[in-house]
């Protein structure tokens, strides 16, 4: 019994190829599917996620239903992202290779539109994406861009950027130093 349950159907090194090849293969379709994909995962993204997984794991289990041949495809999958991370994360040309860049969407308060019609980004988006980071109106954005991850980084104009408390405190000082002043002319 325990044979069967342990004892791999495949070789070892076929399990480690094919786990690598199919996770090679969805690395390149999500990367051409682009960041917009990952900026807003809807139902019919995560029904995509489910036929995907599906879809590719006879590829990874042929015909070996074993623990073993199992803990070969995870931990393939595990040494395969934990290695790409760390080249990523230690090269700028890796980085840029396996995770993109940013894609400028609003540039001094006006749309990228061939930008955002190749991410397939609509305005109201954006719209969202201002109003979530303090801005009222994307005429009040100076610089805003699609990272690879997905996220909206938006730096809102000087002049529409929020006090902060250092800004306060200085205003602070500033009417006391006021009011000494008054103080002393009376």
């Amino acid at each position: 019994m325990w044979h069967d349950v342990l004892a791999p159907q495949v070789p070892l090194l076929e399990k480690v190829l094919r786990t690598a090849l199919v996770y090679v293969v969805i690395w390149a379709l999500l990367r051409v599917s682009g960041k917009r994909g990952l900026a807003s995962t809807n139902t019919l993204d995560l029904i995509v996620a489910f036929l995907l997984a599906s879809a590719v794991e006879s590829a990874i289990q042929t015909d070996d239903d074993s623990v073993t041949g199992a803990v070969v495809s995870a931990v393939t999958l595990i040494a395969l992202n934990t290695g790409l991370l760390h080249l990523s994360n230690t090269s700028p040309t890796a980085a840029r290779i396996i995770q993109g860049r940013p894609t400028t969407v609003i540039e001094d308060g006006r749309l990228d539109e061939h930008n955002l019609k190749r991410l397939g980004i609509r305005s109201r988006e954006l719209e969202h994406a201002v109003r979530s980071q303090n801005g009222d109106d994307i005429s009040e954005v100076r610089h805003g861009e699609l990272t690879p991850s997905g996220q909206f980084v938006l730096t809102l104009k000087d002049s529409e950027q929020s006090a902060t408390k250092a800004d306060v405190a200085a205003l602070a000082e500033q009417l006391r130093h006021l009011e000494t002043l008054l103080a002393t002319r009376r």
